[in-house]
């Protein structure tokens, strides 16, 4: 059976430093500029496999490097809401946190002319509100949580959780979960930051991993989702855009192995697994069975 394999480039440029790392130093906020070298070299390596990739993409990466944004979306590829200026979710009431997705999804309207449908969150951090204010913006998938590797689900509202009761669990909403992890992300194998993380590991490191990774997902999970996610200003570098270029060969030679969008490979997901279908199949991360109807979200779960 088929594995799906999304190759995912988060483009941050300056925005990552300027919103998650909270920089005003000129120097770090100037490693985003590389983003304005290791894009077209991206496009030309997909370009080169005929493999279409998703883009995530803040808005203020799209202010400023709006001629790049518009060769992403000619060039057939996706492009997927990643925040306003690489912002943690968790630091803004619920008021703020929307405005935030709106200046987001404006940018690139302004700039692409499109709505994304699928988000990334920046860091892969959530907020309490952050899946019922996705769905109120109709998007179709998320990408940023942890709770399986290769086999999507569907997310949740209302998990309530602190260290003196239970887990409880919430309510499984129509927003398809593609999840990533840290161990499919160029971030911490290769950045550096001083007193955050200390990457600048070899090719063969991490090509190793991705790999072994990869082969792990095509003999155990078929019909599940290959996750890479990859960062154009640490990826675009010369010897590790060598490493994805082997890897890319590697994935290839593999039996029924498809590249696909994270979109694409969510409706697909989803037409295959409907949420109703999926809850009553008691599949992983499927509330108990004995939860009845009543207890879902007003939305209707059907989308």
């Amino acid at each position: 059976m088929t594995l799906y394999c999304a190759l995912t480039f988060d483009f941050d440029a300056m925005s990552v430093w300027i919103g998650s790392y909270k920089s005003r130093n000129p120097s770090m906020v100037s490693r985003g500029e590389f983003c304005a070298v290791a894009i077209p070299r991206i496009l030309d390596l997909l370009r080169r496999f005929r493999i279409p990739g998703t883009f995530c993409i803040p808005g203020h990466t799209a202010l400023a490097y709006p001629d790049l944004v518009r060769r992403i979306h000619a060039e057939g590829h996706e492009i997927a809401h990643h925040g306003w200026v690489h912002e943690n979710p968790a630091d803004f009431a619920e008021a703020e946190e929307r405005r935030n997705i709106e200046r987001g999804l404006e940018a690139l309207h302004e700039v692409a002319g499109m709505q994304p449908r699928g988000y990334r969150s920046p860091s892969w951090d959530f907020s309490a509100n952050t899946v019922g204010i996705l769905l109120d913006y109709g998007f179709r998938y998320d990408s940023s949580l942890m709770g399986s590797d290769f086999m999507p689900y569907y997310a949740r509202m209302g998990d309530k959780f602190d260290r003196q009761s239970p887990y409880e669990f919430g309510v499984n909403v129509d927003l398809v979960e593609l999840p990533i992890t840290w161990l499919l992300d160029d971030f911490p194998h290769f950045e550096f930051v001083d007193g955050d993380t200390y990457g600048l590991s070899a090719a063969s490191k991490v090509e190793e991993i991705w790999r072994d990774e990869f082969r792990y997902a095509h003999q155990h999970a078929p019909g599940g989702l290959f996750n890479l996610t990859m960062h154009p200003q640490v990826i675009g570098r010369g010897y590790r855009m060598m490493m994805l270029e082997r890897l890319i060969n590697y994935y290839r030679s593999l039996d029924d192995v498809v590249f696909t969008t994270l979109i694409d490979y969510a409706d697909h997901w989803r037409k295959e697994n409907p949420l109703a279908s999926w809850l009553k199949s008691g599949a992983i991360h499927a509330r108990p069975a004995d939860v009845t109807s009543s207890n879902s979200p007003s939305r209707d779960p059907a989308g």
